[in-house]
């Protein structure tokens, strides 16, 4: 059974972003996995540089489409991004020098927490300046 199950109540009700969303789900989903297997620092490593990747991939195409649309929060809402990105290179960094088993379930609950807190409240938060200019 997975961490987190994608729900209609993340929906940002613009496709994009909530298939990027679920990918991201799907990392945590995969790093929670091989922790139930006893693989968690196995795959740590796989799954930080995944998140990092994938993240710049995302939080670019959300900025990119608020710079295009006139978002007026934009500047808060990349402060937000930096900050997580920040996150995940400590937690890489951390993962290089000491992999115990520790780290693997420090991060689950950065991520977990994190990918929630933000989808829920920064993302919900464009969602309808979005969709008001026809995005969806």
């Amino acid at each position: 059974m997975a961490l987190i199950e994608w729900n209609p109540a993340f929906s940002v009700k613009v496709k994009k972003f909530d298939d990027q969303h679920k990918k991201l789900i799907d990392l945590i989903n995969q790093l929670h996995e091989a922790m139930k297997e006893g693989k968690g620092n196995t795959v740590l490593g796989i799954i930080l540089q995944s998140l990092t990747d994938y993240t710049v991939i995302h939080f670019g195409d959300e900025i990119k489409m608020m710079q295009a649309n006139g978002y007026p929060e934009i500047a808060r809402h990349k402060a937000e991004h930096d900050k997580f990105v920040l996150q995940v290179l400590d937690l890489h960094q951390k993962f290089q020098s000491d992999s115990g088993s520790l780290l693997s379930f420090k991060t689950l609950i950065v991520l977990t927490d994190w990918l929630i807190e933000h989808i829920q409240g920064e993302d919900k938060k464009y969602s309808p300046f979005l969709n008001a200019k026809g995005i969806s």
